[in-house]
């Protein structure tokens, strides 16, 4: 990792045109953030609907196609499914990018896929930033997320109001967007982030088995080393029955651990725990979770029949 002194806090009050492709959990809140911030922003999603309630909101435009949002744009941010899915809106995109626009890519696309991404900006005449977040729906709507960014020095002053508008705080990784530094990191923090999520469910599904009250649990580990604020937070959904909507989803979370599991395997490391929570997201999903927040991945810990068991 390089450029890590480059942390930027400071906000910059240029006023630029975003075109937002993407308009799920994140992408619908970055656009409100970038609009608020005082950016023209227009947006664009498959499912149309997804994207028919930012309307309401001053600044954004919503398009019917992905060319209709790139047009004129200083800056195209993409946060999609997958890097395949980023790779066939930008094709979509490209007869009305302007060259030279400025692309910053916040989609969890993997390894191989940012790589893939990087060829395809220079053949789009796009400056590319690799721009991964970390943070969920709260932190993004709040334009509190952590962004982590790699992309060429002389072009970052250009992107800095759209990082900082969706953003506290931007990390940067590298100065080649696609060398994947950014995405690398990501990963790294998401396997901790997925393998936490996981555990939580699994000890709940414990005591539920052992017929141990979790609060006992917690009440055992209060205030060591083994307290956790996010344990807690994510049990509390489960428990509660507050796991819609869902601050980052199942079916995205088990995308992201296969990524991790694939990144392992290609540079020769086996990760045990990144593969098993592959499995239970998968099967969480297959149940009927897969909007669910990723919490639920707790039901993954019984046959279906007892899946709305607690």
């Amino acid at each position: 990792m390089t450029d890590t002194d480059s942390d930027t806090d400071s906000k910059s009050g240029a006023t630029l045109t975003v075109a937002v492709l993407g308009t799920g959990i994140m992408g619908a809140a970055m656009a409100r953030n970038l609009a608020r911030s005082g950016h023209a922003v227009r947006v664009w999603n498959r499912t149309r609907a997804k994207a028919e309630p930012l309307a309401a909101e001053s600044g954004i435009l919503v398009a019917d196609t992905p060319a209709d949002a790139v047009r004129d744009a200083d800056v195209v941010l993409t946060m999609l499914y997958d890097g395949a899915a980023v790779r066939e809106v930008m094709r979509e995109a490209a007869p009305a990018l302007r060259p030279g626009a400025a692309w910053v890519q916040s989609t969890t696309a993997g390894v191989d896929a940012i790589s893939e991404l990087g060829v395809l900006a220079g053949e789009l005449g796009l400056v590319l930033f690799d721009a991964p977040v970390l943070g969920t729906r709260q932190p993004a709507e709040a334009g509190q997320l952590l962004v982590l960014a790699a992309g060429p020095v002389e072009h970052r002053e250009a992107v800095a109001p759209v990082l900082d508008a969706v953003g506290a705080r931007t990390v940067w990784t590298g100065a080649d967007g696609g060398a994947g530094s950014a995405t690398r990191l990501k990963l790294v923090a998401n396997s901790w982030v997925l393998a936490a999520t996981s555990a939580t469910g699994e000890v709940l599904a414990l005591a539920q088995a052992l017929g141990v009250d979790p609060q006992s649990f917690f009440d055992a580990i209060a205030g060591g080393p083994l307290d956790m604020g996010y344990l807690r937070a994510k049990a509390g959904l489960i428990l509660d029955d507050k796991l819609t909507p869902a601050s980052f989803a199942v079916s995205t979370a088990a995308k992201d651990a296969r990524l991790i599991v694939e990144a392992g395997e290609r540079n020769g490391v086996r990760l045990d725990v990144a593969a098993a929570s592959a499995e239970r997201f998968r099967r969480a999903a297959e149940q009927g979770h897969g909007d669910e927040d990723m919490a639920a991945a707790y039901f993954a810990s019984f046959e279906p029949e007892g899946s709305e068991e607690k």
